[in-house]
């Protein structure tokens, strides 16, 4: 990412500032509202039905000590001693949260491509670049709905509160400020994740058409679709697991850690591996989401009229 940006500078450097200003405007100018609505449906529905699935990841990083016989059990030790209501924690926020920050990240994503073509000659930088920023803008989006439903999820005194009553706790006693306490740790969730997934959703799909298409095989948009969601979900979780672990210790409610602290900690009490506690459960978890979520993306993108990615 270090090198991207200081590849971005010396762009700038080597452009005068009205051509970039031209690539920038004449890129702007193919801006599509459909790939924000299909953005907001796949990332509000793939994140809404796999709630349960979060809650155990999430209950397993924050209470290790507590949750350390596996998925399986510890989704047995939840219904036993918190009840089935406590596997759909954090739906509302989760909902609402990923349908805005989804609708945002897929179409800045997209609106992006075309301008970072006209400042890079390579197309996986450019596809980068975009995903960089759409992941900021993301993480900048998700931080109060993050810090919400973590709480919901992990701090007993939320545990009778849903989205709204548990937003205006959270303010009234920390502020609007304080949902923004995890920027950091957000940050280095989302950029990674958004690289590993839409760039590689992009570049497989393409890669796939491309090798069909020596062979004339036609009609297979929906393989073509699953196989490279299914590649961007593995890629997408690892990159983005350390970011995650980070983003659920600083949502745990330790105030006064900074995010340097919150690695410190993980790396003295659990080493490197600390880093990747709940990385199986989260496997399933984000395969399950990018899978879904890409494959409606496609489908909400084709039925708006758009072409399925990697097609053209």
């Amino acid at each position: 990412m270090i090198k991207l940006l200081v590849a971005l500078l010396l762009c700038f450097q080597r452009t005068n500032a009205s051509a970039a200003a031209s690539a920038a405007i004449k890129g702007l100018g193919s801006i599509d509202y459909r790939f924000f609505v299909a953005g907001g449906v796949c990332a509000a529905t793939s994140h809404g039905i796999t709630t349960p699935i979060d809650v155990v990841k999430t209950k397993i990083q924050a209470n290790p000590e507590v949750y350390n016989k596996g998925m399986l059990d510890t989704t047995l030790q939840i219904l036993k001693s918190e009840g089935p209501g406590t596997l759909l924690g954090g739906l509302g926020p989760t909902v609402v949260g990923y349908g805005i920050e989804g609708a945002l990240k897929f179409g800045i994503y997209e609106a992006l491509k075309p301008v970072m073509i006209n400042i890079f000659s390579d197309q996986t930088t450019s596809f980068l670049a975009s995903a960089v920023i759409a992941g900021a803008v993301a993480s900048i989006i998700l931080c109060p709905m993050e810090s919400i439903r973590i709480r919901l999820v992990t701090n007993a005194s939320y545990k009778e509160c849903n989205f709204l009553t548990g937003l205006i706790k959270l303010l009234q006693s920390e502020g609007l400020l304080s949902t923004f306490g995890g920027i950091w740790a957000m940050l280095s969730k989302q950029v990674p994740y958004t690289m590993a997934k839409q760039v590689s959703f992009d570049l497989v799909a393409a890669s796939i058409y491309l090798l069909l298409s020596t062979f004339e095989i036609e009609d297979v948009k929906f393989i073509v679709s699953l196989v490279s969601a299914f590649v961007a979900s593995i890629i997408a979780c690892l990159l983005s697991q350390p970011g995650d672990m980070i983003l659920t210790l600083t949502y745990k409610g330790d105030k006064g850690k900074s995010f340097l602290d919150i690695i410190n900690d993980i790396i003295n009490s659990q080493g490197l591996k600390g880093f990747f506690i709940g990385t199986k459960a989260r496997i399933l978890h984000v395969g399950l989401i990018i899978t879904t979520q890409l494959m409606i993306y496609d489908i909400v993108k084709q039925l708006l009229g758009l072409p399925a990615t990697g097609s053209h």
